[in-house]
């Protein structure tokens, strides 16, 4: 685990809390919202997995201490103010206490791609003649590669000769593909959209 930035907390004069933002730091996918205080952030420094503070219970708790869904923590960031921290964890099972992924309805395109690569990631081992997904992973890059150039040119009729739902649906399996082909590689999602997000930034976007 890292600082993610130069800078550190600047903590309430009384020793209070500041807002944790908690983020997948697979995808980018906004997970849940938390608060901490300095003995939180400590031990989520010491352990290498989220801490945080109940403002109802009064007390410090370790996210999965209960469910086993705890929060390894890849980096720490603080936000231009000094008043807010970003963890940037990896989840093992949901964020949520309802069992979603996500505390935050109406998950992003981000997320709802960030899900399913994960989904993807998870059938590597399995059988593969019980999973198209794991049949795919298991023959390395150039079957889904293969597949890749398949659904873009079937995406392309669809686009240039199909209804709207064609479309919509031979790109839904253009991504699968796509996202398939980068498993294969070992390529985390996150960093297609790293590139993404630089490129928005840039004067080519």
């Amino acid at each position: 685990m890292a600082w993610l930035s130069d800078a550190r907390p600047t903590w309430p004069a009384d020793g209070g809390l500041l807002p944790v933002v908690v983020q997948d730091a697979t995808d980018g996918t906004l997970l849940m919202l938390a608060w901490a205080n300095r003995e939180a952030l400590e031990r989520t420094q010491s352990s290498g997995e989220a801490h945080f503070w109940s403002r109802s219970r009064g007390e410090l708790w370790r996210k999965g201490a209960t469910s086993g869904n705890v929060m390894r923590v890849a980096g720490i960031a603080v936000d231009c103010d000094g008043d807010a921290l970003l963890y940037r964890v990896r989840p093992v099972g949901p964020a949520c206490h309802t069992g979603r992924r996500t505390c935050f309805d109406g998950a992003d395109a981000a997320g709802i791609l960030g899900a399913l690569a994960a989904t993807i990631r998870q059938r590597r081992g399995a059988d593969p003649a019980a999973s198209y997904t794991a049949s795919l992973l298991a023959a390395g890059a150039a079957r889904p590669g293969q597949k890749v150039i398949e659904e873009a040119g079937e995406t392309v009729v669809a686009a240039l000769t199909g209804t709207d739902d064609e479309l919509a649906g031979e790109a839904a399996d253009l991504v699968y593909h796509l996202l398939v082909l980068l498993a294969a590689r070992d390529v985390p999602f996150g960093r297609v959209l790293d590139v993404l997000d630089a490129r928005r930034g840039g004067s080519g976007a």
